[in-house]
């Protein structure tokens, strides 16, 4: 079965890309599309068959020389479960609302074909990364992690007659081989110092790795910390990262919104993944989770302050979706991993939503894609009016506070802003107030989008308005079925990844003991020969999770297991999971509050006074353009790199290639040798006696070198 759900995406890649002319454009998408629904079946049978035993399928082997020995093998356990079902679902929906969206492409002449290479190219996609997530060994992952830039940019550069597609997949691929750059060498360190990239070695040498050393650029550094941060640098780049995100917006240059959702939903949720299958390394790795948790605080805040003033329905969502990633990091960096994951969980679902939701705006307004264009949509696309509202709720955290009822970003998002202050110190308080104010802001960009899309008059085009029409039921299904999980997701998993330790660590296959308990493990593995609690051991231990949903009595556990053993790994010695379900009420409703006042605020903008944006911008012009040109990164960057590489460029060529080069053969070619051929020609005059003296004056000249150089 996991072999099935692994390889049939890639069978629809080669039907599509190459045996469509043989069944036929419209049988070769129907085909793939089948494929994608069925390995989404086997995904979710897999989640939901799961019991949190880890487990491996060996298909080939794949290398073996020397110590390096590895095979191509299907890791599965809670993490890699919990990855299938989102990369496949969101994959084989995307496939079902291309058939409406890209229905018919103005970037395409009457009758060019497109949509078989279209498809392929998803297929392919997702074949990558499954076979990114179900990695057992470094080698397989990185190929994976490649093989998805690869058809990343292809997507991105879909439109190959579009010349900003072309430049912003350039531009995908330069930003993601500087974060690729340092994976390898993080991968690298990890055979020097493991003689192997397998995750079952590996893995269990995280607590060894922080008592050891490498030489890295001159000086002795702790070999946990470098590791740790080398590999949170390749995650940087796949998930768009502060200073290296800024590939993500121009992404949006592919067929919009599904290349922008098949990027902005699972793509980016790679270098998620990444750092928290390595969680038994970083759990030891303190500077490299403290520097995680920096880099995605700043990039939750930098997005969210992007995304107030963008104007593109699609790049809006786009810089959600780096500020989304950026809770993510945070709840990874102080050590929660599967609260990070509970947010990619959730996130997939609305941000799914609301990128197909735009997608059909576009679609309704014959591809405009300015939010200043449209107004007054609701009545015209009720149905896609409705799916947006339900991941605009998602998104900006509503729910009833204090409870576990909400819809699904209201529990996740709350989760990682709660565990970034029981984290504590500086840097969780740092954390902390930067995520509560991407929050407020989030909320503000979210209703925003919704106010001047759906509500006010119609502005812009007046007979693309008139025209406005619901898409078709193509389209409309996969809104429907994510609009479940935007819903529904959050409540329903919440004990799974936020709950008590004892439910987490059944969730995870991670082995707990009661908290102060002396020698839990040894006392468990005597009496049980198990040192897991479970069933009846933990209701004898004081078992308080599954009272209620936030039931917590008075026992309270720690994880127990070996690095390794489990999806995730978290010393005992890591409280912040317990801790954030104590913290203070002020700091659950933080975050309930800051929705509230971005909602009130894009109320008053936009609904009640909306000349007040335009007043307001023009007041604050330096900090409006500020915004407007996302902190002028690009033009930074195109600055300090791309001017100064152009120029180095154009000297190499010039002076290097045209002048050194091509003028050295050229004036060894056109002129020295045929003076040489000239003289020689001279020199052959016909007469015998001219060429014996030439004879004899070359053996004195050999006999004169041969006494100088031997003495005689």
């Amino acid at each position: 079965m996991e072999t099935i759900l692994l390889f049939a995406p890639l069978v629809g890649a080669i039907i599509c890309g190459f045996s469509w002319r043989l069944i036929g454009e419209q049988a070769a998408c129907v085909v793939s599309t089948g494929l994608l629904f069925l390995s989404m079946a086997l995904s979710w049978i897999v989640f939901f068959a799961f019991d949190g035993e880890t487990y491996t399928r060996d298909l080939f082997t794949w290398i073996a020389s020397g110590s390096l020995d590895t095979s191509w093998q299907v890791r599965i356990d809670r993490l890699t479960a919990t990855m299938l079902i989102v990369i496949t679902s969101v994959s084989a929906l995307v496939h079902l609302y291309s058939f409406g969206y890209m229905a018919h492409d103005e970037h395409f002449r009457e009758g060019e074909s497109y949509r078989p290479r279209f498809f392929a190219y998803l297929s392919f996609f997702t074949f990558a990364m499954l076979m990114l997530v179900t990695a057992d060994n470094l080698l397989q992952l990185f190929f994976g992690w490649e093989g998805v830039g690869v058809a990343s940019y292809l997507l991105i550069g879909f439109y190959f007659r579009k010349p900003t597609a072309g430049a912003a997949a350039i531009k995908a691929f330069v930003v993601n081989r500087v974060g690729d750059f340092a994976f390898l060498l993080g991968i690298f360190a990890l055979f020097k110092l493991t003689d192997s990239i397998n995750f079952d070695v590996i893995l269990a040498m995280g607590p060894e790795l922080s008592e050891m050393t490498i030489s890295f650029l001159g000086y002795e550094l702790n070999a946990a910390n470098t590791i740790g941060m080398l590999l949170f640098f390749g995650a940087m780049g796949k998930s768009a990262q502060l200073f290296l995100h800024t590939w993500l917006p121009d992404a949006m240059e592919g067929p919009t919104p599904v290349s922008a959702l098949i990027h902005a939903a699972t793509m980016v949720t790679a270098g998620v993944f990444l750092v928290i299958r390595m969680s038994p390394v970083l759990e030891y790795a303190p500077y490299a989770t403290n520097f995680i948790v920096i880099i995605g605080a700043a990039t939750a805040f930098f997005a969210a302050t992007v995304g107030l003033v963008q104007n593109d329905i699609k790049r809006v969502i786009a810089y959600s979706t780096c500020s989304q990633l950026g809770y993510m990091f945070v709840a990874a960096g102080v050590g929660v991993y599967s609260v990070a994951l509970f947010h990619l969980f959730t996130h997939a679902f609305f941000k799914a939503m609301l990128f197909l939701g735009a997608g059909s705006v576009i679609h309704a307004m014959h591809h405009e894609q300015d939010m200043r264009n449209y107004g007054g949509l609701r009545k015209k696309i009720p149905l896609t009016f409705a799916a947006m509202l339900i991941g605009t709720l998602a998104i900006t955290g509503v729910g009833i506070p204090l409870t576990y009822i909400g819809f699904a970003g209201f529990l996740s998002k709350d989760a990682v802003i709660e565990s970034a202050f029981a984290f504590g110190g500086g840097l969780g308080l740092y954390a902390f107030w930067a995520l509560v104010i991407a929050a407020c802001f989030t909320s503000f960009y979210s209703w925003r989008l919704i106010y001047l899309t759906f509500f006010g008059t119609p502005r812009g085009d007046r007979h693309a308005h008139d025209h406005a029409h619901e898409s078709p039921m193509t389209m409309l299904i996969p809104l429907g079925a994510l609009a479940l999980g935007a819903v529904f997701s959050g409540m329903i998993w919440y004990n799974s990844f936020f709950g008590s330790v004892d439910q987490v660590g059944r969730f995870f296959g991670v082995e707990y003991a009661e908290e102060g308990e002396v020698g839990a493990e040894e006392a468990h593995a005597e009496e049980a020969g198990d040192p897991v609690i479970e069933g009846a051991a933990a209701e004898e231990a004081g078992d308080y999770a599954g009272e209620d949903a936030g039931g917590y009595g008075e026992a309270h556990y720690v994880f127990t297991g070996a690095p390794g053993d489990g999806a995730i790994h978290i010393a005992p010695d890591n409280n912040v999971l317990n801790d954030a379900h104590a913290v203070s009420t002020w700091v659950k409703l933080a975050p309930f509050i800051a929705m509230l006042i971005g909602f009130g605020t894009a109320t008053l903008f936009y609904i009640v006074n909306p000349s007040l944006p335009r007043r307001l911008a023009e007041t604050n012009r330096p900090a409006y353009l500020f915004l407007l040109n996302k902190w002028y990164f690009d033009e930074i960057y195109n600055w300090l790199f791309v001017i100064p590489a152009g120029w180095l460029g154009r000297l190499f060529w010039r002076r290097g290639d045209g002048n050194i080069i091509d003028g050295g053969i050229n004036g060894l070619a056109m002129g020295i040798i045929p003076w040489f051929t000239r003289m020689a020609g001279r020199a052959q005059s016909g007469y015998l006696f001219h060429y014996a003296f030439a004879m004899v004056l070359g053996i004195a000249l050999l006999i004169t070198i041969a006494t100088l150089s031997f003495g005689g």
